[in-house]
């Protein structure tokens, strides 16, 4: 008999997977195995822990539900962080997609968490044929067409994502910043990886043309451990808001330090400011009062996700956040991509695979998941949101981050 804590999807979810009157699995069904990539060492170990969970269930239900008569799936979890790095590298990323592209049992891959990663491991998994679908990696130059020769040197899209790109997050939380705040000047700071810079770009461009005066801009370094001179010198300045671009590395020493010295100045940030290792590093007072953005719809308020809350939670003794949904609504798009070849009666090679992926309209949490001929998410949502102090919850829980809405589009 299955747990109730293994089965309890949502009625989406089990439509996707095909749980309902599946046979038993058995020892020799054959082998589908899933290559996953996290940031599971360093300052991002939290989130990167949950999403692994979130998709161990969602594969667990699948092999325990016999979603796939005749198949199992197996997983192969790498850790693309390293205490050297003190979060991801882009190092070990590369290493990782090498060792899934030379197993040749690996169809599919989930991940990575990381834009830097990402730019790292595409090339090497596109020369492999190896699809992967990142839960919550955002920079938009790895799946922009004018790139391809770098980041898809064979040919077809195999990075698809479950989440929308920072060609939208960035200029969103311009446009909230000068619409709805009423933001007049700001000073940009980035913490030098792939994913920071480009998001820092982008949002520096909108908030430009929103008529936003940028004062100025500079660069962290994520292993420094005093951004004092750099904030003294943006107080003198007095812009009325700062933006940083990046992860929680820099991140928990910025939201410390700019409370000391710029404490009542707007500060924004994006997704990788949401999290509970940044609730956990820096802490409250610092962390209070900062907006954040993630790339994709707030669901873990929504009632269409209670049952795989309530699920996550038994397990795992643990609150998902909304990347842990992306992270599971990127499983069931593998599990179904899977399950469409076989039904086809086509072998399970990483080609079929990824044309299914390509083709898929999947029903997850988030809705209907489908990408364009790129390999980017079909919905373009941005979510806002502020972290508030909330004594009746935990302080590091993802719960301290108070939805707000919608971003404005651009």
């Amino acid at each position: 008999m299955l747990t109730r804590r293994q089965t309890l999807l949502t009625a989406t979810a089990m439509a996707a997977i095909g749980v309902a009157g599946a046979d038993p699995a058995n020892a020799a069904d054959k082998v589908a195995k899933i290559g996953i990539d996290l940031s599971l060492t360093g300052a991002d170990s939290q989130g990167a822990a949950r999403v692994k969970n979130a998709i161990v269930m969602a594969f667990d239900a699948a092999n325990e539900g016999s979603a796939i008569p005749g198949y199992k799936f197996e997983l192969l979890v790498l850790d693309d962080g390293t205490a050297t790095a003190g979060q991801y590298d882009p190092a070990q990323a590369a290493t990782n997609a090498r060792k899934m592209v030379a197993d040749k049992d690996v169809v599919a891959s989930i991940g990575p968490q990381m834009s830097g990663a990402g730019k790292a491991m595409t090339p090497i998994l596109s020369q492999g044929g190896l699809a992967t679908i990142t839960p919550s990696s955002t920079n938009p130059d790895i799946t922009n067409p004018k790139f391809a020769d770098q980041y898809r040197p064979a040919g077809k899209p195999i990075y698809f994502r479950t989440v929308t790109t920072d060609a939208y997050q960035g200029p969103n939380m311009a446009n909230f910043l000068a619409e709805k705040l009423k933001v007049k000047s700001v000073y940009i700071l980035d913490d030098s990886g792939a994913f920071g810079v480009g998001i820092a770009d982008t949002f520096q461009k909108q908030a430009e043309a929103k008529g936003v005066k940028v004062l100025g801009r500079d660069r962290l370094d994520p292993k420094a451990a005093d951004y004092t001179a750099i904030l003294t010198k943006i107080k003198s300045l007095a812009p009325e808001a700062i933006y940083y671009g990046g992860v929680t590395l820099a991140g928990v020493k910025l939201a410390k330090q700019a409370y000391d010295i710029i404490p009542n100045i707007i500060k924004a940030g994006p997704d990788g400011m949401y999290s509970s290792d940044l609730l956990a590093g820096a802490g409250f007072p610092a962390v209070d009062g900062w907006y954040n953005t993630i790339a994709a719809p707030h669901l873990i308020e929504d009632t269409k996700a209670q049952q795989f809350i309530d699920a996550f939670k038994g397990r795992f003794n643990d609150s998902p956040d909304d990347y842990t949904i992306t992270a599971y609504d990127a499983s069931l798009v593998i599990i179904d991509s899977v399950k469409r070849v076989v039904a086809s009666g086509k072998p399970v090679t990483r080609e079929t695979v990824r044309d299914a992926i390509q083709a898929a309209k999947v029903p997850t949490i988030q809705g209907t998941v489908s990408f364009d001929e790129n390999g980017d998410l079909a919905d373009r949502t941005v979510s806002v949101f502020q972290i508030k102090k909330d004594t009746t919850k935990p302080l590091t829980d993802i719960s301290q981050y108070k939805y707000i809405d919608v971003a404005p589009q651009s």
